[in-house]
C-alpha cells in the first residue's frame, strides 16, 4: 500500500511537472505562432491592418520617436494610393520569460513599393516584444527595427529546438519591479559617460549579446559588438522613457532617447535616435540580451 501511494504520489509530481513545461513550451510557440500571423496577415491584407489587429493598446511604435501605436494610427489614416506596399518578415530568433508572460522575437524583413513588384527595394531586422493578454492571446508592447544591406542568403526560419527545455516555474509571491530595470538602464548610461561606451558595455551586455546599428547586419557577441560602439573621442548616453518586465523577473525591455556627441569644450551632437533593449537576468543581475539603436535624421531647417 505504501509503494502503491508513494507511486501515485510520484506519478502526480512529474505530471505536475511536465504540465508547467509544456505550458512554457507551449507558449513560446504560440508566441512565435502569433509573429507568423502577424506576417501573413501583412502580405494577405496590408501593413495597417495587421499593425491594428496585432498590437497591444498600449503598445509602442516609433512615429519617429515613441508614440501609443494604435492611437498614432487611428489619428493618422492612410492617404489613398493605387499601390498597396508589401513588407514581409519571419522570426528567426525567439525567447520567453520563466513565467511564459513575455517573449520576444527577431528576424529579417523586406518591403516592395507595390505587392506587384518582382524585387524589394529594402531590407532590415526587426526586434519585438510580446505580452500576453488577459483572454490568453498575445499582442506585442513594442516593436522597432533597422535596415541593412540586401542579404547574400535567407535566413532559417525558427522551429523550437529539438532539446529544449522549458525553464522551472516557481510558484509563491511574484516580486518584479519595472522601476528598478529602468533605473539598471539609467545606470549603464552614467557608466558609458564616465568610462566610455566600451568598458560600460562589457559590464552590461551579455557575452551573448546581439547588437543591431542601422545599416549593418546583426552583431553577435560582446566581441564583435565593441566594433559598433562610438569611437573613444565620442560620448554615448541616453534616457529610458519606460520600460516592462516579465512576472518572473528574469526578462524585460527598456527604451527611450540616445545621442552621441563629442567630447569638446563645446560638445558636439553626431547622432540623435531611438533605442530599444531586452534584458535577462543573469546571476540575478540585469544584462542586455539585445541591444538596438535607430537613429532620426536631423530636422530639416
Amino acid at each position: 500500500m505504501k509503494r502503491l501511494i508513494c507511486l501515485t504520489l510520484l506519478l502526480g509530481f512529474t505530471s505536475l511537472a511536465f504540465g508547467q513545461k509544456a505550458r512554457q513550451t507551449s507558449a513560446l510557440q504560440s508566441m512565435v505562432d502569433t509573429e507568423r500571423a502577424f506576417a501573413r496577415m501583412s502580405e494577405e491584407q496590408g501593413i495597417r491592418p495587421s499593425f491594428m489587429t496585432f498590437i497591444a493598446d498600449d503598445g509602442i511604435l516609433f512615429r519617429p520617436t515613441a508614440v501609443k501605436g494604435k492611437q498614432w494610427m487611428t489619428e493618422h489614416p492612410l492617404p489613398q494610393s493605387g499601390k498597396r506596399p508589401l513588407l514581409s518578415w519571419y522570426p528567426t530568433i525567439a525567447g520567453m520569460a520563466r513565467q511564459g508572460d513575455m517573449g520576444y522575437t527577431t528576424g529579417p524583413w523586406q518591403y516592395k513599393n507595390d505587392i506587384h513588384d518582382a524585387k524589394p527595394v529594402a531590407w532590415g531586422h526587426f526586434l519585438t516584444v510580446w505580452k500576453k493578454q488577459a483572454d490568453g492571446s498575445w499582442k506585442f508592447a513594442i516593436d522597432l527595427g533597422i535596415s541593412n544591406p540586401q542579404p547574400a542568403a535567407a535566413a532559417l526560419p525558427w522551429q523550437l529546438p529539438r532539446n529544449y527545455k522549458a525553464p522551472k516555474t516557481m510558484r509563491g509571491i511574484w516580486s518584479f519591479s519595472t522601476s528598478a530595470l529602468i533605473a539598471r538602464d539609467r545606470e549603464f548610461s552614467k557608466a558609458s559617460a564616465m568610462r566610455g561606451a566600451a568598458a560600460a558595455f562589457v559590464s552590461y551586455a551579455r557575452a551573448d549579446v546581439r547588437v543591431y546599428r542601422d545599416e549593418k547586419f546583426p552583431f553577435v557577441g560582446q566581441k564583435m559588438a565593441l566594433a559598433t560602439l562610438p569611437a573613444s573621442p565620442n560620448g554615448w548616453t541616453w534616457e529610458p522613457a519606460s520600460g516592462d518586465v516579465s512576472i518572473s523577473n528574469d526578462l524585460g525591455y527598456t527604451y527611450g532617447t540616445y545621442k552621441i556627441e563629442s567630447k569638446e569644450s563645446t560638445p558636439k551632437i553626431i547622432e540623435t535616435g531611438n533605442y530599444l533593449r531586452i534584458w535577462r537576468k543573469q546571476g540575478g543581475v540585469w544584462k542586455v540580451l539585445f541591444d538596438l539603436t535607430n537613429p532620426i535624421a536631423p530636422a530639416k531647417s
